[in-house]
């Protein structure tokens, strides 16, 4: 050894095994490690060295693992999903998404053991619900309106009545719109004659054009012609959807009431 048996300096160079002890009196030793002294204690405390590194990094990648093997199984369940429906033949067909031919068709949605879990309706499935909700919705308002009948009147001269009195009121606003319309089809004629003494209507080569007053007024005519027309259409539709209604109802109570 170079440093000798007692190290008077701290940097010489000492083999492996040893180790440099400082004394306070001045004086450093050389001391021999442990495991130098012995071979099985050397042995055993590399191979302790080497299962620390080794567990420290076995403890590192686990974190790591655990979400790429949830993954894996997370996506491995999705897949074994199987969707089946019959085909125009009743025949099925499957598949891992739902096949094109299965898209009117209800579709069963089977799990790895072939049981069905659950059913997806199909385009004609609720086209069906959707014609029965409305024939219940049709029948139950029918029946409200049963009851509303027999609620309401005692006789078919009760429904008759009330029927002539609605009647009466829109024939009464009917000749009130007919008398608007009448008064606007003369004023239309009477400007319209008056019209005939200025261009585009005049033929004469020294007519004066149209003046803007009377043009305003022939325009506001015609318009007021159609609003009121409009209106009276409107009434007579009106006038004729009542009587069919009423028509209806005093139909209906002869037969709940068993009137012949």
């Amino acid at each position: 050894m170079q440093c000798g048996r007692i190290a008077t300096a701290t940097g010489c160079n000492l083999p492996a095994g040893f180790d440099i002890v400082h004394n306070p009196g001045g004086r450093n030793f050389v001391s021999v490690r442990p495991e130098a002294q012995n071979p099985a204690m050397r042995q055993q405390a590399h191979t302790s060295r080497a299962l620390a590194i080794a567990l420290a990094a076995l403890l590192a990648a686990a974190p790591a693992a655990v979400p790429a093997a949830s993954k894996k199984a997370s996506k491995h369940v999705v897949s074994e999903e199987v969707y089946r429906c019959r085909n125009s033949k009743g025949q099925y067909e499957y598949g891992q998404s739902i096949p094109p031919v299965c898209m009117d068709q209800d579709v069963e949605v089977l799990d790895e053991t072939g049981r069905v879990m659950r059913i997806i309706p199909g385009r004609r499935s609720l086209e069906q619900v959707a014609a029965q909700k409305a024939a219940e919705d049709a029948k139950q308002a029918a029946s409200q309106r049963d009851r509303t009948l027999l609620a309401t009147y005692l006789t078919v001269a009760d429904i008759e009545r009330l029927r002539d009195q609605r009647l009466e009121l829109l024939e009464q606003q009917s000749r009130v719109t007919e008398q608007y319309i009448a008064n606007l089809r003369e004023r239309e004629t009477r400007l319209m004659a008056d019209a005939q003494r200025f261009r585009p209507y005049s033929s004469k080569a020294n007519a004066q054009p149209l003046p803007d007053h009377l043009a305003e007024e022939m325009v506001n005519t015609v318009n007021g012609l159609q609003v009121y027309e409009e209106e009276l259409a409107k009434n007579t539709a009106e006038r004729n959807q009542l009587r069919a209604e009423f028509d209806a109802d005093i139909t209906r109570f002869k037969e709940l009431k068993g009137i012949k």
